[in-house]
């Protein structure tokens, strides 16, 4: 599914926000990766983040 930039941006801070308060993170990422959103990214890249965009 294609999203629009501000899907994008809802559902990856909705996903950085779930996983700064102790979410489990669904990708492998770099010991180094210590921000939230760049978790978050990573996933949305991956296609791993479990939110759905309902249209209408």
């Amino acid at each position: 599914m294609k999203y629009t930039r501000f899907e994008k941006a809802r559902i990856v801070g909705a996903r950085a926000l779930q996983i700064s308060y102790g979410a489990p993170v669904l990708v492998d990422y770099d010991a180094n990766m210590t921000d939230p959103v760049e978790i978050a990214m990573l996933e949305f890249d991956r296609g791993m983040v479990p939110i759905t965009v309902e249209r209408e």
